[in-house]
């Protein structure tokens, strides 16, 4: 299934329709070819019910290569050396210490849109039980736990950025004319996301689901109540892990789609359909040998020589299409980022390959030869010889670490990761003067 323009055009318009309501006073003439929001939530048919799940899902594309670019950029996993725009090479890698601007596209776009994500699936939840569909309780509580896990993952995104600014959960942004406060910090955040997981779990067991999810969730079976439940757990593991919580890492996992013997890239996926038709294009696929997204050379060269990762993510750039080493702003390099293979190539929300690796680092302390036994299958996938180091907690979380740099390469964790262990230190610097970003700011609209 392709996800369809219209349905993103309906939610942006959901989300804004209470504000059209206040900004004039001209009379509103309803849409004859398009639901109507008061009507939605009190008399929501069965196909607005599957209009609105199946916009959800589509909506959480929305902008999300300003959080996977810019994520990526501040970790310095790459480069973005397109010249489009000097911030990329300027704020972002904080130039002569500069501070990220609180009210600059990269720091608004991503942060709005996973709150419209989060306001979306609002609006879902409320529709639910006073639809007209005669849904039984088991459709209602799969409807409500798949969008209140969209919530939670939307809501990690956001904290994943925002670190200890905190942020608003769904109750504080119910109403957009009095809004709620922000929760205080980076632990209770991660607290209140958990939360929502854990609500999410027990109404999708025993839950149906009335729509249809994309091939990105299909072609892994997490997409009907059942499987998304194990999307659910695999997200509450991550969760779990931020909040150095190996215990319920470990039960999250159990409860998951993780796979010791399965395939890696096994698990949920954003779709998309390419710049045809009703769908739209994958912005993290680069054009070879034009879009001039440049891998960091330290990540290149700290590589095992045979490790399978390098060839699998980046491509070297022809010289006779381009003059090479790339380079701007005092930055330059020979190696593009190929994580994607097409356009339509799916993105990843969450891979097996992660979890193995949750799995790994939760085992650190608790069962250090099961760690080393999880490391192992991805140093085999990768071509690499088995893991020969000590079976000391910190040698063991230092090749963990190593091996999420280069298995998860360009889908925003190593700037994250490194935050979480006190470790952004090891994040390198490229030009005298150059800071290393902790957080992005709250928005100035934010500011109370």
């Amino acid at each position: 299934m392709k996800l369809n323009k219209f349905v993103i055009y309906l939610l942006a318009m959901l989300t804004g329709f209470s504000i059209m309501l206040t900004s004039c006073n001209i009379e509103e003439i309803p849409n004859p070819n398009g639901p109507d929001l008061e009507a939605l939530l009190e008399g929501a048919t069965l196909a607005d019910i599957q209009l609105l799940a199946n916009g959800l899902e589509s909506v959480l594309r929305n902008d999300l290569e300003f959080y996977v670019q810019v994520v990526s950029i501040v970790g310095r996993e790459y480069w973005d050396l397109n010249g489009v725009d000097p911030r990329y090479t300027g704020e972002l890698l904080g130039e002569q210490g500069a501070p990220l601007d609180n009210n600059g596209f990269l720091t608004t776009r991503s942060f709005a849109a996973r709150y419209r994500a989060v306001k979306n699936a609002q609006v879902l939840i409320d529709a639910v039980p006073k639809s007209t569909a005669s849904l039984s309780q088991a459709q209602q509580d799969g409807l409500v736990g798949y969008a209140k896990t969209v919530q939670a993952y939307a809501l990690l995104l956001v904290i994943n950025r925002q670190f200890d600014n905190g942020i608003r959960l769904p109750d504080a942004v119910a109403d957009p004319d009095n809004l709620g406060n922000y929760e205080d910090g980076y632990e209770a955040s991660l607290a209140g996301i958990k939360a929502l997981l854990d609500e999410a779990e027990g109404l999708l067991d025993g839950g149906e689901f009335v729509f249809d999810m994309s091939s990105g969730f299909a072609g892994s079976g997490l997409d009907d109540a059942a499987g998304f439940l194990k999307f659910n757990r695999a997200i509450a593991a991550r969760v779990a892990l931020y909040q150095e919580n190996n215990t319920e890492a470990l039960d999250a996992l159990s409860k998951s789609f993780m796979d010791l013997n399965g395939g890696l890239d096994a698990g949920a996926y954003h779709a998309y359909g390419g710049a045809v038709g009703n769908d739209r294009p994958n912005p993290m696929f680069y054009i070879p040998d034009q879009d001039l997204f440049v891998v960091h050379p330290s990540w290149v060269s700290d590589a095992d020589s045979n490790d399978l990762r390098v060839a699998a993510k980046t491509r070297a750039f022809d010289t006779t299409n381009i003059s090479t080493p790339v380079s701007l702003a005092d930055l330059s390099g020979d190696t593009q980022v190929a994580t994607m293979s097409s356009n339509t190539a799916p993105f990843p929300i969450i891979r097996n390959e992660e979890l193995i690796l949750i799995y790994a680092e939760a085992n650190i302390g608790v069962n250090n030869d099961e760690a080393v036994a999880a490391l192992n299958i991805i140093r085999a996938a990768a071509g690499i010889s088995a893991y020969d180091g000590s079976l000391q907690d910190a040698d063991i979380l230092n090749d963990v670490l190593r091996q999420r740099r280069y298995s998860l390469f360009g889908e925003a964790h190593r700037w994250v990761d490194l935050r979480r262990l006190g470790r952004l230190s090891e994040v390198p610097i490229d030009r005298t003067g150059d800071i290393v970003h902790t957080k992005f700011p709250r928005p100035l609209t934010e500011l109370e």
